[in-house]
């Protein structure tokens, strides 16, 4: 008797998967969930149906970043446009960009009317905003210290006079269990920032690509947006999350 063979996920758009099944199931949607895979192994999961919640159900530290938006505004990782529907539908004009065809599939369903496939780097030279979104802890698209100072440097080749960065984090170091300690100190033997989490996403037998997703503290985003013409002008701390507005100088 022979052994089968294991099967193993396949790879593919998970996340924009998982958004498409979750806004098509309809009310109430139940069973849905972000599953995060660390590269030692750590799993956790979040309930999906959060993304598609409107501001009277989102924490304080949301709607204190929504009461930031300005102008022309470009929601970078709009997910299922969380926060790009709500601004629009109060009048607001924003672009949703994102890496997956699927989200965005979601976003347009949602009556989202501007979006974008791509990265920033993608976006044509002419495009210009006036807030840069990197919100649901978005900040960590930073990624690294290398990719860090090309993205900021690239939102501010696409900035308006007076643009501004409205972001969310979480700081690292305030993780709770000694399984986070030991992975930040494992990053920093291997000369990676500590915060340099190595993720991918799942959802049912799909799963992403691995990719850098950075947690950094505050101080760390100071250095980080050294040199770049960004600069920190706010900062909210809820726990271990925190929300920022940079401003160009």
């Amino acid at each position: 008797m022979t052994m089968a063979e294991p099967l193993t996920p396949r790879t593919a758009d998970a996340w924009g998967q998982l958004l498409l099944d979750c806004h098509t199931a309809g009310l109430p949607r139940d069973t849905y969930f972000e599953i995060c895979e660390r590269d030692d192994g750590y799993i956790s999961g979040y309930d999906a149906v959060g993304f598609f919640t409107g501001p009277d159900a989102w924490p304080a530290l949301d709607r204190w970043a929504f009461s930031r938006f300005r102008g022309r505004v470009l929601d970078i990782g709009v997910g299922a446009g969380r926060f790009a529907v709500p601004f629009q539908d109060r009048g607001g004009e924003i672009v949703g960009l994102d890496v997956s065809a699927d989200a965005l599939d979601v976003c347009r369903r949602r009556g989202l009317a501007e979006t974008f496939l791509g990265t920033v780097d993608d976006l044509p030279e002419s495009a210009r905003f006036d807030t840069f979104l990197l919100l649901g802890r978005n900040l960590g698209l930073l990624e690294s210290r290398e990719r860090a100072p090309r993205l900021l440097g690239a939102l501010a080749r696409l900035s308006r006079p007076g643009a501004r960065i409205v972001g969310t984090g979480m700081d690292p170091y305030l993780l709770d269990g000694a399984q986070h300690a030991e992975y930040l100190a494992a990053n920093r033997r291997q000369g990676r920032m500590s915060g340099q989490m190595r993720l991918r996403l799942r959802h049912r037998l799909l799963v992403t690509d691995w990719f850098d997703y950075l947690f950094a503290s505050l101080p760390e985003l100071e250095a980080l947006a050294e040199g770049t013409g960004w600069e920190l002008a706010e900062a909210e701390r809820h726990g271990p999350d925190y929300g920022v507005v940079l401003t160009l100088a």
